[in-house]
């Protein structure tokens, strides 16, 4: 338990700070999951859209400290390829 102002005070920043960031974490799965949709329902234009507000959405994450920067990129680089490969199969 902690006993000094200071670290009660870091107690309950640190509470605040999980919760932003479990929000922000669960905004980017639900992203990843319309963009998933649209990629397996075939839907080019769909996915095109959805994968620009994915990376929009890791972007902003990634800024506020809640993703790691090499995570963010992973992210978007996996989804970008997986929007060519829809793309190569369409043409």
């Amino acid at each position: 338990m902690a006993h000094s102002l200071s670290s009660k005070k870091r107690i309950r920043q640190n509470e605040k700070r999980r919760f932003s960031n479990r929000v922000r974490r669960s905004q980017i799965k639900t992203q990843r999951r319309r963009f998933r949709e649209a990629v397996t329902s075939g839907d080019l234009d769909a996915a095109t859209t959805e994968l620009k507000k994915t990376v929009k959405l890791v972007d902003r994450v990634s800024a506020k400290g809640a993703l790691h920067k090499n995570a963010a990129a992973r992210i978007k680089a996996r989804m970008q390829l997986r929007l060519n490969e829809l793309a190569a199969a369409k043409s």
